[in-house]
Order: structure tokens, then sequence, then C-alpha cells
């Protein structure tokens, strides 16, 4: 009980209520949008809710959530730590609550149509795969998760020689191509590919920023010039790193510098004008940090 105390407290109010956020959208996502026209979410999502549909009226969405994801997540207990998977599996009660609330208790008929875009397959599938990304992404950025295959991914994609992206991928194509085969039709997995993609988009963009910076790695002969000419025009420090060519065997010095999109074009016309030989690359990064340490 203590235990289960501290795992509590460690979540604190705001990862509590946030993760309560993330099982909402989901569920509104999914039950507005996908199961009135019969889209399959990816992952166990969208196995509870093609198992849903083959099942006894009983077994719904909301069951099968429960069923199917709860043992996963205590699986991963030992792997992905105590406030992970009370994370998780909070969420995954939120989302399948709120499921429940929608289909059964709420007054909005969802048996048919989506009450907002009908029965419009496109829409649907664009629309649910964005706000089911949302909320997904909102459960990954607050130590959450939503669906238990990306538990089973990063225990298992590893032992099986493949990336956790890729051993998702392969179970999801799997559950649209089993789709296809019991309902007896590809349109309906072929528009759940394009609510898979949606998603899975979306996801990036809550989890890691709308705003990407470029991380620019500038090999010269003549860092103090363009580093004085970079820092005056930007306002911003970057790291020098001594380097030797491998070819020359020359020194040289690599600038790390990082700017936002709107200033790539002015960033290559400074080195360029300074130093024409220098050689430039990019990166994107999603996320900068900076911490500051009290060392008095």
């Amino acid at each position: 009980m203590r235990k289960i105390a501290d795992i509590f407290k460690k979540v604190g109010p705001l990862r509590l209520l946030m993760l309560t956020a993330a099982g909402v959208v989901n569920a509104f996502g999914i039950t507005l949008f996908l199961t009135p026209v019969k889209l399959y979410d990816s992952g166990i999502s969208g196995t509870s809710m093609l198992l849903s549909q083959v099942t006894p009226q009983g077994l719904s969405l909301s069951v099968f959530l429960i069923i199917l994801n709860i043992p996963l997540f205590l699986y991963g207990l030992k792997k992905q730590g105590g406030s992970f998977t009370f994370s998780a599996i909070y969420t995954v009660a939120v989302y399948s609550m709120t499921a429940w609330l929608i289909t059964d208790v709420l007054p909005v008929d969802v048996s048919i149509a989506s009450p907002l875009v009908g029965t419009d397959l496109l829409l649907c599938a664009l629309f649910g795969g964005v706000i089911s990304g949302i909320g997904s992404g909102l459960a990954i950025r607050f130590g959450g998760a939503m669906d238990g295959i990306e538990v089973m991914a990063v225990i298992f994609a590893k032992r099986m020689g493949l990336s956790v992206g890729t051993f998702v991928m392969i179970y999801n194509v799997l559950l649209y191509i089993i789709c296809g085969v019991v309902i007896h039709s590809w349109i309906l997995p072929l528009y759940s590919i394009v609510t898979y993609a949606a998603a899975l988009r979306t996801v990036d963009y809550i989890v890691e920023g709308l705003q990407r910076e470029k991380a620019a790695m500038i090999i010269t002969a003549r860092p103090d010039d363009i580093k004085e000419q970079l820092m005056n025009e930007f306002g911003c420090g970057m790291t020098l790193i001594k380097a030797v060519g491998g070819y020359s065997g020359e020194e040289r010095t690599v600038l790390y510098f990082v700017v936002n999109r709107f200033q790539v074009m002015k960033m290559k016309g400074i080195v360029q004008r300074i130093d024409p030989c220098a050689y430039i690359t990019l990166t994107e990064v999603a996320d900068i940090f900076s911490i500051n340490q009290d060392r008095t």
C-alpha cells in the first residue's frame, strides 16, 4: 500500500490531470469518428475495435481495452517501472471509461455514423487520427502510454533484431490485413492506414513540439570571424570543437550552432561570405534543454 502511495505521489496532480485529458481526448477521437464507421485505430486499440465487432454485444470496446492492455502493462512493469505502469493503466482506464460513457450513457448516437462528419470515411480517418494522436501524444509526453503494444515493442523488438518503430509498424500492418480478411473488404483497412499516418504524425508534434530547430555544424578554417558574425547577428552562443581533416590532416574547427528554420538562409549566407570553402550540415532538433546547476 505504501509503495502504491509513493508511486501516486511521484506522479503528481498535474501529470495525473494531463493523463486524464489524454484518455478523454483519445476516447473522443475513437468513438466519435472511427468506431461509428468501423475504421480501425492502431495497436491494441485497433485490435479491441475489431474484436468488439466480431464478438457478442456485451463485449464492447471498453472491455477489450482493459482486458488486452492491462496485462501487457503489468508484464512490462519490471522493464518500465512502477510510475510508468501506473500512469499507463490509469490513462487506459480513463480512455475506456470515457468510451463507455459516450457509447452507452450519453445521448449521442454513434452507432452508424459520426455525429460530426456523418459517413465520410476520409474525414473520419483524418479527424479520428489527429484527435486520437493528440491523446496518445499527451499520454507519452506526460510519462504514460495509450497502448500496450508499445511496451511489448520495447521488450521484444531488440531480441528480434528490430527497432521499436518497425515492431509497431509490423504489428499494425498485420492487424489491418486481418481486418480486411475478417470483414471481406479492404476499403476500411486502407482508410485505417490514413488514420494511422495522421495519428503518428500528430503524436510526433505533441511529443517533440511544433517548432523544430536546426542544429548546424560548420567546419571552417576561419572560426573566429564566423563565430563573431553569427553571435552578433543572432544574439546567441555556440560551441567550438577542434577537429582534424581526415584527408588533408589540417586543423579545422567545428562550430555547433542552433537556429530556427527562418534563420537558416541568413546563417548560410554569412558563413559562405566569410569562408566559401566552409562545410555545413544541418540536422533537425526536436527539444532544446538548458540545465542550470547551482554550484555554490
